[in-house]
């Protein structure tokens, strides 16, 4: 009887234990979820704080790496850069599709650098840096991705460019799609910024690289740096000297390539005979009716017909606003 005693009285007490432990374990849990509840209530808080419209924060950090445009898809790298140096390194990236929407914290991005890709054209982004209490300290300006695909995103618009089309969708097109201030590549190609270029297009194609440098070369290679288009004059930038000349439309031409696909010239004459200015200058940009131009391939003589013929020599066009990345950008995306 005394051992049943003893053990029905060591169970009781394994018992209180036991629930004295449990008792103290929901406290330290419940404990421990108010103190997450409150860094969670006061988290929601700041970015309240950084999401408000009414909230001003010193714009102190610039952004780099910003392109001037980007095709679907591709890789966004953007470096928050500040104006003077700081102690603090807790970083957060927002985003919002317009002025109207509220700012969302970017996930996975908590340091100065942001990567992404190009999925939202004029996708608004801007970094924030947190003091030690966790605050916003000072934020950058707003910057705007701007995705252009040129050509059109679609498979129809993918069959024009690479010169599947029917004749009916040519339409004519005036020399206003190319209007604006442009820059030779060609320099660009002199220099090796281009080299990426061609490294690219040797894995993919069928010649190597040093081939494929020779062929642009030739393609590229032109004296006239610099062409400016407004109100149908067409300016000619060459060796330090300018000239220029009116045109007008003079049609277009489409032309049969060897592997089975074709182009479209659209020609312009040029109204008045001024010196040194080519009686005609024909544009090839992979478009087939009106819009506006992004690059093109100029050729440029006083003979239509056998203007037509040359398909070695093409000079090529980029806006003069853009630089050296960005071209090199646009290149790789073809």
């Amino acid at each position: 009887m005394k051992k049943l005693l003893l053990n029905l009285f060591s169970m009781l007490l394994i018992s209180i234990l036991l629930v004295a432990c449990q008792g103290e374990n929901d406290q330290q849990v419940n404990g421990s979820e108010e103190k997450n509840s409150e860094l969670n209530q006061e988290e929601e808080q700041v970015q309240e704080k950084v999401l408000s419209k009414d909230t001003i924060i010193p714009e102190e950090i610039k952004i780099d790496g910003l392109a001037d445009h980007y095709h679907t898809g591709d890789k966004i790298e953007l470096t928050a850069i500040l104006d003077k140096e700081s102690e603090y390194d807790h970083w957060h990236w927002y985003s919002r599709e317009s002025e109207e929407e509220d700012w969302e914290i970017v996930e996975g991005q908590e340091t100065e650098i942001l990567k992404s890709k190009a999925e939202i054209n004029g996708l608004e982004v801007k970094a924030v840096l947190f003091d030690e209490k966790q605050k916003p300290s000072i934020q950058s300006d707003i910057v705007k991705i701007v995705i252009d695909d040129h050509h059109g995103h679609d498979e129809a618009s993918k069959q024009i460019y690479e010169g599947y089309f029917e004749d009916s969708q040519i339409k004519d097109r005036a020399l206003s799609d190319w209007e604006g201030e442009w820059q030779s590549v060609y320099p660009y190609l002199v220099s090796g910024d281009l080299d990426a270029v061609f490294k690219h297009k040797a894995e993919k194609g069928e010649m190597t690289e040093e081939e494929y440098k020779d062929y642009y070369t030739v393609g590229y290679q032109t004296e006239v740096d610099h062409i400016h288009i407004k109100d149908n004059v067409v300016t000619f930038f060459e060796n330090d000297k300018e000239y220029s000349g009116k045109y007008e439309a003079d049609g277009y031409e489409v032309l049969n390539y060897a592997k089975g696909n074709r182009g479209v010239r659209f020609v312009f004459k040029l109204i008045e005979e001024t010196e040194n200015m080519p009686k005609y200058i024909q544009f090839s940009d992979h478009n087939i009716f009106p819009v506006q131009s992004h690059h093109f391939h100029l050729y440029w003589g006083d003979d239509r017909e056998k203007l037509l013929e040359e398909l070695e020599k093409w000079p090529t066009y980029y806006p003069s606003d853009l630089e050296g990345v960005d071209i090199i950008r646009d290149m790789l995306a073809h």
